[in-house]
């Protein structure tokens, strides 16, 4: 009988000693009542407590948490049904007040992230919902903080997942899309035709403006050339009638020559007049020959001091 009785203090004193001695993880924290009053918070390592008259209430991490807010139904401020979930990502400061101030602390935090999400979402408009997302992350993360503040607890991050219009709004915005592709298509286009259009008529203008420029200088090529080739043709005449005049002076059989190149050039020259562009109708009177060489012969002269020898103009005169 004393030796049954050994052996139960014995293995009560070791489940006690057991009792005891508590180990908590790293990043942990445990809470500690002492009689149903809180006495002290346990950190990472090998602890103690008084068994029977402590207690560990609460035990969790103060590493950063993911809390997932499951999808919510809002109304924007155009009157447009939508749902939006997103999330929360935060962990434990003080956990004396996260178990003291809060009875549950999860559930408290998720019906607090959806009322912030409602509030929020009506203060825009449809089309604002899509494009302030990273604003509404901004104030849902401020306004969570300070809210989780007096319960220990610290927001690090809010982030909006999904936001899904109705389906019947969702069928508007997708006709709405496509007949705004269309325009932006057919705009596309008739700037396109316009574009051609312009560049056609330009490239036109150009060839044409290029022709126009390339006639002129073939024109202006055209009458330099005929200028030189007249200044030449005088040249050379100047020059035969320069050599005919020395070889009077020694040759009076040269003086039939000198008479027939004046009268040659005389009419080249009518006919170089009536060739020109701006002469319309010429008239010749063939006996206007003789008097020009007459006039002609008080130029030139004779170095014998007879005249020149107008024969052959006389009998088509008198002719």
């Amino acid at each position: 009988m004393g030796q049954w009785f050994l052996l139960i203090l014995l293995a009560l004193g070791g489940s006690t000693l057991m009792g005891s001695v508590k180990v908590i993880n790293e990043k942990n924290e445990a809470l500690v009542e002492r009689l149903g009053s809180y006495n002290r918070k346990l950190e990472a390592g090998l602890r103690f407590v008084i068994p029977v008259f402590d207690n560990v209430v609460y035990k969790d991490t103060i590493r950063e948490k993911v809390l997932d807010i499951p999808p919510q139904s809002c109304i924007t401020a155009d009157n447009v049904a939508i749902t939006a979930d997103a999330v929360v990502y935060w962990k434990i400061m003080d956990m004396e007040k996260a178990y003291y101030r809060v009875e549950d602390l999860k559930r408290a935090m998720q019906n607090l992230v959806l009322t912030q999400i409602r509030s929020e979402m009506g203060k825009l408009e449809l089309d604002q919902t899509f494009t302030a997302r990273s604003e509404v992350n901004e104030i849902l993360l401020r306004e969570l903080d300070i809210a989780t503040d007096p319960w220990g607890v610290k927001v690090t991050r809010v982030e909006l997942r999904d936001i899904t219009p109705s389906k019947a709004v969702q069928d508007s915005m997708e006709l709405q899309m496509a007949a705004e592709r269309r325009k932006r298509a057919s705009i596309l286009t008739s700037e396109g035709e316009r574009d051609s259009a312009i560049n056609e008529a330009k490239g036109k203008a150009e060839a044409q403006v290029l022709e126009a420029e390339a006639a002129k200088k073939a024109k202006i090529l055209q009458a330099e050339a005929g200028a030189q080739q007249e200044v030449l043709k005088a040249q050379a005449t100047a020059k035969a009638l320069d050599i005919l005049v020395e070889k009077l002076k020694t040759d009076p059989s040269a003086r039939e020559a000198l008479q027939y190149v004046l009268t040659q050039n005389y009419l080249e020259m009518g006919k170089s007049i009536g060739a020109s562009e701006s002469s319309k109708v010429m008239f010749m009177d063939p006996r206007s020959i003789v008097s020009t060489l007459e006039g002609m012969r008080s130029v030139i002269g004779n170095t014998e001091g007879s005249p020149l020898d107008l024969e052959p103009f006389d009998r088509h005169k008198a002719e």
